[in-house]
């Protein structure tokens, strides 16, 4: 008896155990909680959340036409951006922000709408009431076909040479969906967005040509292109029928060759210019006088204007004389006179006259 007793006591014991750890699971992941669940538009509530990545930015809006459980149908053009509210998270995960009141550009029911900016995406709503805004029914879901992305998305492709010089990158997205609704979808048109930091996406229609049967599946390849000179950290956005389907990151290096292009040309610019301008100069300058030019001497007067040189025979000559009275200095050479010198003048009392006595 007391052996059954204990059977049937046991699994009570660990249900009661369990669940606070399942009330603690079920309690991860990003939450919202609101001050206030209605305000009219000039009031403000104060929005709290837990369960954040640390050190997350958060945008905070107030969307219509939005619930916790289909999202925010129409993306963000659904919200007041304008009175949205950036905040960031603490060590360990939590925030409290003032949020504005203000009525959304379409009918309520609304939802008061955290998502991070950066990083790995999460979102959380918490049901809001703008007080006097107009509440209208949502759209009905489609009854027909359904896309979901079965696998992770890529980015196939690689920068050729034109990249390194500023081309615009390209890719190729791939991923695999599947077809869950009771229709076939016959060429589906898709919205590729490409963002970069904290800046909107900025999106593009892609057609998809092919049809998707109900509980089939295909494997869809996407081009994707940014502009000309783009570099950084980029994300990928894919979305069908008003909602994401999938995100993905993309790593653009910087155009190196762009750099080493407007270098070369600092550099080889000013000297043709320099170049350019000495010859101008050169050109217009007068004239020396003889015809001679600064930059140079032409053979011709060159030769023309160097003294010759000689043997030092041809410049000294040898003298010849042996007389005794002669110096270096007045040796008449060869050519000279030999006798020894004297006064030829008629006033000299050594020279002889022809004329006899008187």
């Amino acid at each position: 008896m007391n052996g059954k007793l204990r059977i049937t006591v046991l699994p009570a014991v660990l249900a009661l155990l369990l669940l606070p750890l399942a009330g603690m699971a079920s309690a991860d992941g990003p939450a919202v909680k609101l001050s206030k669940s209605q305000a009219g538009t000039g009031g403000s509530i104060t929005v709290s959340g837990s369960g954040w990545r640390s050190h997350a930015l958060l945008m905070v809006l107030v969307c219509g036409q939005s619930t916790p459980s289909r999202g925010v149908i129409g993306g963000t053009n659904s919200c007041a951006n304008a009175d949205g509210r950036a905040v960031t998270t603490d060590a360990k995960g939590r925030f409290s922000k003032k949020l504005p009141v203000a009525e959304p550009p379409v009918p309520c029911p609304c939802v008061v709408h955290v998502a991070t900016v950066e990083g790995a995406k999460a979102q959380a709503d918490a049901v809001f009431q703008v007080a006097g805004h107009a509440v209208e029914p949502l759209p009905a879901e489609p009854s027909g076909g359904r896309l979901s992305v079965l696998t992770d998305t890529r980015l196939d492709g690689s920068s050729g040479l034109l990249t390194w010089f500023g081309a615009p990158p390209s890719r190729t997205l791939v991923f695999t969906v599947g077809n869950a609704g009771t229709t076939a979808i016959k060429n589906p048109v898709f919205q590729l967005g490409t963002s970069h930091g904290v800046f909107a996406p900025q999106w593009e229609d892609q057609q998809w040509r092919g049809t998707i049967a109900p509980g089939k599946k295909a494997q869809l390849r996407l081009p994707v292109e940014l502009t000309a000179g783009a570099h950084g950290d980029y994300t990928v956005s894919l979305k069908y029928d008003g909602k994401v389907l999938a995100e993905q990151t993309w790593g653009v290096g910087r155009p190196w060759g762009v750099t080493l292009f407007w270098l070369l040309v600092c550099l080889v610019v000013p000297a043709a210019v320099f170049r350019a301008g000495m010859a101008v100069v050169d050109r217009v300058r007068p004239r020396r006088a003889g015809g001679l030019r600064h930059r140079g001497l032409r053979l011709p007067e060159l030769a023309l204007r160097m003294p010759k040189f000689s043997t030092r025979a041809e410049e000294a000559p040898a003298s010849t004389s042996t007389l005794p009275w002669f110096t270096p200095d007045s040796d008449p050479g060869t050519a000279g006179r030999l006798s020894a010198p004297h006064d030829d003048s008629p006033t000299s009392p050594t020279t002889p006259t022809r004329k006899g006595p008187p």
